[in-house]
């Protein structure tokens, strides 16, 4: 639980060590042991590089997933896998990634892999000093490179089917011992403005219903990181004030990379829930100094208490390279320690 006011924190993805983008295309070479010893070896440098960060929370960088929500897709039976994608040249963007036909109804009669994630997290990590975060990704988000086919009819019916899965994924990580769980759903926050946003609210409601109140739940809600790009509209204003109603404590909001733009929305915010401000581009490879972090917590407490703020960069960084996501991170760190110790916090 929250015990930290201006708390440091991460969203949940941390770089891939280059050995390990490497084995991950050759893994049909490595034995079942050579890719525990892998999973377990690049945890240990991900939770390494937070705990040199000086963070107050730090997760397993999701060292095991392919990306932050479509190696969730091998945990579900009733999908036919795309074997490749669709577009292989020219620029990046969101339709290189394929989607995926669903060919009958939706199960993960194993879970989605993210409670063994959090064991290996417990395991690796200090015992104690910090605080432990699981992330998983929100069924409105997961069904967004499903394709219906004959089972459902759009993606608010696929949401439905994922809903309980998630909801269940959530239940057994409180089940684990974890006290903090992110639900990542940033689809949420990229088609907003187009979306029934109170239809969203009651999506995401029922989805962490297992785990509110015996955990820290969180959300985050940006405007997509595709190999450092964007894809939503990015306003913040259309999802509020409904999105006031969603069960957290709380909820981070992309802020570095929009030039702090809608500041002024973390006042109402932070009058329901803790509010995780993003001081860190994780889009841009200039290094904030810890006075440029500083300045940026001093105008966010302008708009909200200081017991009610949190920090954390934009977004995950598995789309930042590992030598400027490590002194990022330290430097938000030592930019959030000033402010700390000019309010004698």
């Amino acid at each position: 639980m929250k015990n930290q006011p201006l708390r440091t924190t991460v969203i949940g993805s941390y770089p891939f060590p280059g050995w390990l983008e490497f084995a991950s295309n050759h893994l049909s070479e490595f034995g079942s042991e050579d890719i525990k010893e892998l999973q377990d070896d690049a945890a240990r440098v991900a939770i390494g590089d937070q705990l040199d960060a000086g963070l107050d929370v730090i997760t397993d960088g999701e060292q095991t997933r392919l990306d932050f929500n479509l190696s969730f897709y091998g945990f579900l039976e009733g999908i036919s896998l795309e074997p490749a994608s669709p577009r292989r040249f020219g620029p990046p963007a969101h339709d290189q990634r394929g989607k995926h036909l669903i060919i009958e109804a939706l199960r993960a009669p194993h879970g989605l892999g993210v409670v063994d994630e959090f064991l290996r997290l417990k395991r690796l990590a200090p015992k104690s000093g910090v605080t432990l975060k699981a992330s998983v990704p929100g069924p409105y988000t997961l069904s967004g490179r499903l394709i219906p086919g004959a089972d459902y009819r759009d993606r608010y019916d696929v949401t439905e089917a994922l809903l309980p899965i998630v909801n269940k994924e959530i239940a057994d990580l409180v089940a684990a011992g974890c006290q903090e769980i992110c639900v990542d759903e940033p689809s949420m926050s990229c088609y907003g403005f187009k979306e029934d946003t109170a239809r969203f609210v009651d999506i995401f409601n029922r989805t962490v219903a297992s785990g509110r109140g015996r955990a820290r739940i969180c959300t985050h809600l940006c405007f997509g990181n595709f190999k450092g790009h964007p894809v939503g509209w990015r306003k913040y204003a259309p999802l509020f004030p409904a999105f006031l109603g969603l069960h957290c404590d709380e909820v981070h909001v992309e802020m570095a990379n929009r030039e702090y733009a809608e500041l002024e929305i973390l006042k109402p915010m932070s009058e329901v829930y803790d509010v995780a401000v993003g001081v860190v581009d994780v889009k841009s490879y200039y290094i904030e100094s810890p006075e440029n972090i500083a300045d940026s917590v001093r105008q966010c407490l302008r708009h909200a208490s200081a017991d009610r703020l949190v920090f954390a960069p934009d977004c995950g960084l598995s789309q930042t390279a590992r030598w400027a996501a490590r002194q990022k991170l330290k430097n938000m760190v030592k930019g959030v320690q000033l402010v700390r110790a000019e309010r004698g916090l």
